[in-house]
């Protein structure tokens, strides 16, 4: 079969997951609003090869609201997506760390593929670097692939 890995794709806002040379699926993203790079505070979505470092969140609720990767036990009223304008971090987190000297700074800056309140910008870039999708997306994708999957995030 081969292996697992995503191919992110920016210009598009679109995440791929692969099994070997084979596509399985794609996933409406939305990545950073600030554009591409791997500075410290820059807010930009780094490109290049990454490996999932941790997954975190299993068997949380969809919705559920992380903090510092913890679940505060607050859980995301989806009728109202307005609620707040605050970019939060929901239902479960692929932290990634990057593989490649450009991109090295990815696990310090806390760049993870995540559930987001803000679904409506899903297909733009609006993120503050991470790479934000659907909240039952990302539980999909959580419970399809395992730590230590490779993910490139290339701009077109």
């Amino acid at each position: 079969m081969g292996e697992v890995f995503l191919k992110v794709n920016i210009a598009k806002q679109i995440l791929k997951l692969y099994q070997g040379n084979s596509f399985q699926q794609s996933y409406p993203i939305s990545t950073s609003k600030f554009g591409l790079g791997s500075e410290p505070n820059s807010f930009k979505t780094p490109l290049g090869w990454h490996v999932i470092a941790k997954k975190i969140g299993e068997g949380l609720p969809a919705g559920a609201v992380l903090r510092s990767r913890e679940w505060t036990g607050a859980i995301w009223n989806f009728e109202d997506p307005y609620q707040s304008d605050e970019d939060l971090v929901l239902s479960r987190i692929l932290w990634l760390d990057g593989v490649e000297p450009s991109n090295r700074t990815s696990f310090e800056r806390y760049i993870y593929i995540h559930g987001t309140n803000q679904e409506y910008e899903i297909g733009t870039p609006a993120s503050h670097g991470c790479v934000r999708m659907k909240n039952q997306d990302i539980i999909e994708l959580f419970d399809k692939i395992p730590e230590g999957t490779k993910v490139n995030l290339v701009e077109n």
